[in-house]
């Protein structure tokens, strides 16, 4: 598996023939966006500057749609989605936190979540995460306390803090909530399953390529 990040809550998945994209940036967002074509695009909230599946169809590629919660099946990637809250643009809003099966691997999306305290029903159905995606931003999604509270409650053998793009400020915030300071961000991340042996709530920095 090869994990991308293209800024904000953008991030490119790929294993094998197959391609995901992960809140793919609008090309009506003012921030800075990427086209290529996907298999399967997740929006977890419906706004520009993470709903873009115009950028993710691309050549022979038009990517299959996901944006709410329920249960999906493409291409052997087995996807559940489930309501939580978002407060993007100062508006309350539905969020979607994704959980996806691939390659013996669990992924847990948390896309633009302002809610830490999730539901007993959520917090047990996104049990035994590989991966982990938490936004750690504020101004409508978790603040860096909240996100690290939740990513270590959570349990994950990863942890990719995202949503700090635009404001590096909460990035540094969140190592050293984590004690994590000095952390390097790497371009991409290759692993396996084996990869994540003996691995703790490690966090992984991805530098934005976008």
């Amino acid at each position: 598996m090869v994990i991308t990040y293209l800024g904000q809550e953008f991030f490119k998945v790929g294993f094998g023939d197959i391609t995901l994209a992960l809140n793919p940036i609008s090309k009506d967002s003012k921030l800075k966006t990427s086209k290529f074509g996907a298999d399967v695009a997740l929006s977890s909230t419906n706004h520009v500057d993470m709903n873009g599946f115009d950028q993710v169809s691309f050549g022979e590629k038009k990517a299959f749609e996901i944006s709410g919660p329920g249960e999906y099946e493409v291409k052997e990637v087995f996807i559940k989605g489930f309501a939580s809250e978002s407060q993007i643009s100062g508006e309350k809003g539905m969020n979607t936190i994704y959980t996806i099966e691939l390659e013996g691997m669990h992924i847990c999306f948390l896309g633009a979540l302002s809610n830490k305290d999730l539901s007993s029903e959520t917090l047990e159905a996104i049990d035994d995460i590989d991966i982990l995606f938490v936004p750690i931003g504020g101004k409508g999604v978790l603040a860096p306390a909240d996100a690290y509270k939740l990513a270590v409650k959570l349990e994950p053998r990863l942890i990719i803090p995202m949503h700090w793009s635009e404001d590096k400020a909460s990035l540094k915030q969140f190592l050293k909530e984590a004690g994590e300071e000095s952390t390097k961000p790497v371009d991409k991340l290759t692993l396996k399953k084996k990869d994540l042996e003996g691995k703790e709530g490690d966090v992984v920095v991805l530098e934005p390529v976008a």
